[in-house]
């Protein structure tokens, strides 16, 4: 089984992410649970803005795309900039939303989107405040287009106010609150990975968009 993990720090290249040292940490958890993980830097990869699964021009989201339809275990890993997500993973979030619109993405048979029987989580430094929000964000976007949201899936770091240092500088790495989070939400995502891959999710969700057609008399915004 898999686990693909996506570092959205906003440096590049080879420069030293803190949010890359946390995420290398749940790396080698998973990695001692038996499943093949890996890390991709989002900003090492030519990946436009927008909505659809390839916008062309060089877009490299396509390749991204394909390491999430492969894994059972996905991990958004985000710094937070001024309170909020940095734009690297809101980008995720956004070209995730083509899969309410991509045929490709979607069984054809039962209509379930293609995240559904992976596990979704998340890992939030900062140095400041924002990471609950940050979480509330990253899980809710998951679980909209399909992934399963298993209990205590996030973990994150914040320094203290107006400081400087992050998550190693700050000795994150031996905070026993991030570090407790962190075996929580890998335990986790390990558990459900395994229960959805020896259990289906069963819900066909053409008849059940079938039903609710029959117990509606408006259409939806824009039909």
């Amino acid at each position: 089984m898999k686990a693909f993990i996506i570092n959205c720090t906003l440096k590049r290249k080879s420069a030293f992410s803190n949010t890359g040292a946390m995420a290398e940490k749940a790396a080698k958890q998973l990695q001692a649970e038996g499943f093949e993980t890996e890390i991709v830097r989002l900003n090492d990869y030519n990946i436009l803005t927008g909505n659809s699964s390839d916008e062309g021009d060089g877009d490299q989201w396509p390749l991204i795309l394909s390491k999430i339809k492969a894994c059972q275990i996905f991990i958004i890993a985000t710094p937070i900039w001024m309170g909020n997500l940095a734009s690297t993973s809101q980008k995720v979030i956004e070209r995730l939303d083509a899969i309410f619109r991509d045929e490709e993405l979607s069984n054809k048979e039962n209509g379930q989107y293609m995240p559904y029987g992976k596990v979704g989580g998340c890992l939030i430094t900062g140095n400041e405040d924002g990471a609950h929000s940050c979480a509330a964000q990253v899980l809710w976007a998951l679980q909209e287009v399909g992934f399963t949201i298993p209990p205590n899936v996030n973990a994150y770091w914040v320094g203290m106010a107006g400081g400087e240092k992050d998550y190693v500088e700050a000795g994150g790495e031996r905070y026993l609150y991030t570090n407790k989070t962190l075996r929580y939400m890998t335990s986790n995502l390990v558990w459900f990975a395994k229960l959805l891959a020896a259990n289906p999710i069963a819900t066909n969700l053409l008849e059940e968009a079938k039903k609710a057609e029959a117990e509606s008399d408006q259409q939806e915004k824009g039909n």
